[in-house]
């Protein structure tokens, strides 16, 4: 008996998987993000904490992800946003 795959094939479902993988993405970049400030011991108050959990765009983690090595304070990650 054959069964019919080509759901998984499709347009759709290839949609829905680059939608995953996006949104997979945009949570690394925001633990990464996290990670660092606190490893650089900066304190990491909620609303930084959900602004940076709250992004769903990598390449604007990936901008805070790079601030994030030499800001003074948390906050400073978004200097200029």
């Amino acid at each position: 008996m054959a069964v019919d795959l080509s759901f998984y094939k499709s347009y759709i479902s290839e949609e829905i998987r680059d939608e995953g993988r996006e949104q997979g993405r945009a949570q690394q970049g925001a633990q990464d993000v996290l990670l660092v400030l606190e490893q650089r011991g900066l304190d990491v108050s909620d609303d930084i904490r959900t602004r940076i959990n709250e992004c769903g765009d990598p390449e604007v983690l990936r901008h805070w992800l790079a601030r994030a090595v030499t800001a003074p304070a948390a906050e400073d990650i978004f200097e200029g946003e």
